[in-house]
């Protein structure tokens, strides 16, 4: 009898403003089946009515941990293998750079991002659509993409680039998920 791997795969899915992240989560949750994990950043803008201000970066940082460990316990009880996780710690510690010239949240965001079993990268290639507080605008996503793009590679993180239209970053994620599940079950 073979005893079945119920390791719980977290997949990390970054990318500037306004590039798909939420929808391809959500797509990509409804496909494996699994376990969509919210941007703590959006939550906190939704309930606070503003972004975050410097000193309150690193309790954001925090929120998205426990949501993804909130998410690992209810994939698992779910008998779920995937937690999609829309946005990470590095895109708060990348933000904080951008903004406030602060780079304290860095070297264990970093670390954290290593953890993930995947990082899909959402490009900057659709249409930029105001969304209320959580939108600088066209420039500032532009910013926002270089920085991650080369905080990406200076580190070594690997990542699958997702773009093109919904149905073909879809189906790129849905391959590199597949191809991570092949590597963890060796």
């Amino acid at each position: 009898m073979t005893v079945l791997d119920t390791a719980v795969l977290r997949i990390a899915v970054v990318g500037a403003e306004c590039t798909g992240k939420s929808t391809l989560c959500a797509a990509l949750a409804a496909d494996l089946p699994g376990i969509a994990v919210p941007e703590a950043l959006r939550l906190f803008g939704e309930r606070c009515g503003r972004t975050p201000q410097a000193h309150e970066q690193a309790s954001v940082v925090a929120q998205q941990i426990a949501l993804e460990q909130e998410g690992v316990r209810r994939a698992r009880a779910a008998g779920h293998r995937w937690v999609i996780c829309d946005s990470t710690p590095l895109a708060t510690a990348l933000y904080s750079i951008d903004l406030f010239g602060d780079t304290a949240l860095l070297e264990d965001a970093i670390a954290h991002q290593r953890g993930y079993a995947l990082t899909l990268f959402a490009a900057p290639d659709l249409p930029w659509e105001a969304d209320g507080i959580q939108r600088d605008g066209p420039d500032a996503r532009t910013r926002f993409d270089a920085l991650l793009r080369a905080t990406l590679a200076r580190h070594g993180v690997g990542h699958v680039p997702v773009e093109g239209p919904h149905a073909a970053r879809i189906e790129r994620a849905l391959s590199a998920c597949r191809s991570a599940y092949n590597r963890g079950s060796r």
